[in-house]
């Protein structure tokens, strides 16, 4: 089974950093694109980010290009997501996507509130 489980968010200060992973399991992790998205409260999931199998053509929403950064390692079957400059319209839970053939695979979220 396909198990996606990202952790690494908290409560941090506008301005502050946060680095986010996934660690994933139950599929090739090295041959598949892999994406990141987040949903505010009351709001619908947006994308965030995507990178390609081999780690390269990183591609970012409007709102974070500039300030966050994906990657992936591999031989770790982990995806990044460092976050820099965060805005308290980051404040979301963000999530790990696989998408194959139309289906999207999501685990469970980790939460990012940025408040002073």
């Amino acid at each position: 089974d396909v198990q996606l489980q990202a952790s690494g968010g908290g409560l941090v200060q506008p301005g502050g950093s946060l680095r986010l992973s996934c660690a994933a399991s139950g599929f090739t992790f090295s041959s598949v694109a892999m994406n990141w998205a987040r949903q505010a409260p009351g709001k619908g999931r947006d994308w965030v980010s995507s990178i390609s199998a081999g780690g390269g053509f990183p591609s970012y929403a409007d709102s974070v290009k500039g300030r966050f950064t994906i990657s992936r390692d591999n031989a770790k079957n982990t995806l990044y997501l460092q976050m820099n400059s965060l805005k308290p319209e980051d404040t979301a839970v963000y999530y790990c996507e696989l998408v194959v053939q139309g289906h999207v695979y999501r685990g469970q979220g980790t939460q990012v509130t940025v408040s002073s």
